[in-house]
């Protein structure tokens, strides 16, 4: 789902012209969302009261393909009791970030997209609309701190996820395994005694997907080292981070959990053929043993086949100081087109907000509510006893200082790094700790490029 940075680092010359002339929908605005008065911010509204005469046809950009002409349009039905004159219709894109991205810089997008992350955040007011200020909607809401630059915030993700691995339980239980794992060297154990004991394939990669790649950088922070201000904060000033650690805990553990699997051959015998799609099915089938992904596909799993109750969701298996922590972060943030004309704004706005506090998404697709005090998803039950933290905001001045280093760097950054990391494993090119050292002498080339001062 992610693309790299530098695919708008190409058209970011593209992206200034075409933000003056970007259009929503077919009924484009003239002015930029930023000054326009009659657009009101986003916590000001009150759906179903506000706005009952507002006359619309908007379109919103998703990457679920699979739910766009069911759920997704009953959604649309849903909300058009309460607004009858507000037409909203789904596009679903399969390669989203990549397409999206590329669409962002020339206009043709539509009213409503998720925010692809290869945008960065001083570029968000290029394509977005302002939503509000941050003190206001992080009171309300979980995670806008991702999509928030200079204390404005831009996209308000569709609820959040937390970062694990889900598994089948009969297969674990067929295995043997009893007690769920908490070191990596533990996991590989257990997919090795997958492999002996099951004919289950024990890790699902999904390589050939290439956006499920970028799934691992995520546990780089707080499940890697229990931190939640070691991803926005900490880690930009580290001097070679990638370093192997005796507790084998950090961002050197993620890749070595990673890299052994796929050298153990604990994974599908190619992966450069696997295939997303039928892979829901294959792990509800217990064809798969687990895969390394965020809640938000444990609903998914599920409801791909006739074995829902054998879908679990285990914590990374890191831990520092013996102790497990997971990241819960948001899921991709709805934004809205600045340049989409002002009854359109205002109408996706609307839809927006009812998604995220009327409707029954998060209870659909087993996610965290957006609204803060919710409760937590089913999904989430066997996290007890392991701390769920968020990232802490950056500080002042460094906003978007994680994406600028890790997009010098190109690590961290999109799927590309984490396939090398298994292409390296795959044909025995490169050992991990070469990868790694590789890694480290890109981290410091961009701190120094950055002038960013590192902690020694």
């Amino acid at each position: 789902m992610k693309a790299t940075k530098k695919l708008v680092s190409l058209g970011l010359a593209a992206a200034m012209v075409a933000s003056l002339t970007a259009c929503g929908s077919s009924d484009k605005g003239t002015e930029s969302a930023s000054a326009n008065k009659d657009v009101p911010s986003f916590d000001a509204l009150k759906v179903g009261e506000d706005y009952k005469d507002l006359k619309a046809d908007i379109k919103i950009l998703t990457n679920r393909t699979d739910i766009v002409d069911t759920t997704y349009k009953q959604y649309a039905e849903e909300f058009q009791k309460l607004y009858p004159n507000i037409n909203v219709t789904y596009e679903g894109i399969t390669d989203y970030a990549e397409t999206v991205t590329l669409r962002l810089t020339n206009g043709d997008w539509g009213d409503i997209c998720f925010i692809p992350d290869s945008v960065d955040k001083s570029e968000f007011s290029n394509y977005f609309t302002p939503l509000g200020d941050y003190a206001t909607l992080d009171a309300k809401y979980n995670y806008v701190t991702e999509k928030t630059y200079d204390d404005t915030v831009y996209g308000i993700p569709n609820g959040g996820t937390a970062g694990g691995i889900a598994y089948n339980k009969a297969v674990f239980e067929k295995a043997g395994i009893t007690t769920l794992p908490k070191t990596p060297d533990e996991f590989i154990d257990d997919l090795k005694l997958i492999k002996e004991k099951t004919d289950a394939i024990p890790m699902y990669t999904n390589f050939a997907a290439n956006w499920t790649m970028g799934a691992w950088n995520d546990y780089v922070g707080i499940a890697s080292d229990g931190d939640p201000d070691y991803k926005n904060n900490v880690l930009l000033h580290t001097e070679n981070p990638f370093t192997k650690n005796d507790e084998n805990s950090g961002p050197y553990a993620v890749y070595y959990t990673l890299y052994t699997a796929v050298a153990d051959k604990l994974v599908e015998d190619d992966p450069a053929s696997s295939d997303w799609e039928s892979s829901k099915k294959k792990i509800n089938d217990g064809e798969i043993g687990c895969m390394v992904l965020g809640s938000w596909c444990v609903q998914q799993f599920k409801d791909a086949g006739d074995h829902p109750d054998d879908i679990g969701y285990m914590p990374f298996p890191i831990s520092v100081n013996g102790k497990q922590s997971a990241a819960a972060g948001g899921n991709y943030a709805y934004a809205v087109n600045k340049d989409s004309s002002t009854d359109n704004q205002i109408a996706s706005m609307l839809y927006i907000k009812w998604l995220l506090e009327d409707s029954t998404i998060f209870a659909d697709e087993g996610s965290i509510p957006a609204l803060k005090g919710a409760d937590l998803p089913d999904a989430l039950s066997e996290f007890k006893g392991v701390e769920l933290l968020t990232n802490n905001a950056a500080a002042k001045g460094e906003e978007d200082l994680y994406d600028k280093l890790t997009n010098e760097a190109e690590v961290l950054s999109g799927n590309d790094p984490v396939c090398e990391v298994l292409e390296a494993a795959l044909y025995g090119q490169q050992s991990l700790d070469d990868v790694m050292n590789e890694w480290n002498d890109k981290w410091t080339t961009a701190q120094q490029s950055l002038g960013i001062e590192v902690n020694k």
